[in-house]
């Protein structure tokens, strides 16, 4: 397992340093990047739908997290980890998973000003990513006082779910629905982020693998559900310029349906009549 972690953190490493070249080779000038991002209201969000059937697998992981309170092979697993994690504890004592979990938007605002746009401006991104974080800590909230699982160091009984890893996911998935139609590099270093984490908690002895999977699940799915439900409150609230448009035109056909030019004849004079309604 020690393994296995160092090559993710080297991984992590090479993969982050190949997306700073990308960014510099990508970058604008900072003016025409702020002008554009922050002062141009999107006409449509028809782009931001996110389909159905992708919250079938981080509510998959959720499961496994809830699972674990009635399966005894679950917990075997949990007290294995733990005891491997500490053991071959290999992570720094400070925890730097108390900035990790915030990386990824971070990243994303921070890109954009550099010059690599999103799928999404300022207003319509940050209104998403709060609609995000008030659906997870909503849940998260519920599901830690409802279930009242002792953490692995005994400190408290919020254990289930993992909040940091859950807020490093929703980040992550962020950064995959905002950048990573730019290059898939993107959505690779925000869940790289977001998985040493969820491990940094675990050997932290903060939570047990259960724990951080559902916190996974969680994120992942406020994020998600966010980009779902977001277009149909956004186009609900503010009509975009290309339904203005139609209705404009409807108007208009519906004006020339109801207006009529006829020729008329009266006392062997010929002439027009016109009659119009409204």
């Amino acid at each position: 397992m020690k393994n296995i972690l160092i090559a993710i953190a080297l991984s992590l490493t090479s993969v982050c340093s190949f997306a700073q070249i990308k960014t510099d080779t990508a970058s604008k000038s900072i003016v025409d990047t702020l002008k554009k991002d922050l002062f141009t209201a999107p006409d449509t969000v028809q782009h931001l739908h996110s389909k159905a059937l992708s919250l079938i697998p981080p509510a998959a992981l959720v499961g496994y997290g809830a699972a674990s309170f009635y399966l005894k092979p679950l917990r075997r697993v949990d007290r294995y980890v733990y005891h491997e994690a500490a053991q071959h504890n290999f992570v720094f004592k400070k925890h730097f998973e108390d900035y990790f979990q915030y990386a990824p938007p971070v990243l994303v605002y921070g890109l954009n000003l550099v010059g690599v746009h999103g799928k999404n401006t300022f207003v319509d991104r940050t209104l998403i990513y709060v609609m995000a974080q008030g659906m997870l800590g909503a849940s998260l909230y519920t599901f830690k006082h409802a279930t009242h699982r002792t953490r692995p160091d005994g400190s408290d009984r919020y254990s289930f779910p993992s909040g940091h890893t859950a807020n490093a996911f929703a980040g992550a998935e962020f950064m995959a629905q905002e950048l990573g139609g730019n290059s898939v590099y993107y959505s690779v270093v925000g869940y790289a982020l977001a998985t040493t984490t969820g491990v940094f908690r675990i050997y932290h002895q903060d939570h047990w693998l259960s724990d951080v999977i559902a916190g996974a699940g969680f994120g992942i799915l406020a994020t998600k559900g966010a980009y779902l439900l977001y277009p149909y409150i956004r186009n609900a609230l503010f009509k975009s310029k290309e339904a203005e448009k139609a209705d404009d035109i409807k108007k208009h056909s519906n004006l020339m349906h109801s207006a009529l030019l006829l020729p008329s004849y009266q006392n062997g004079a010929l002439g027009l009549s016109f009659s119009a309604s409204f």
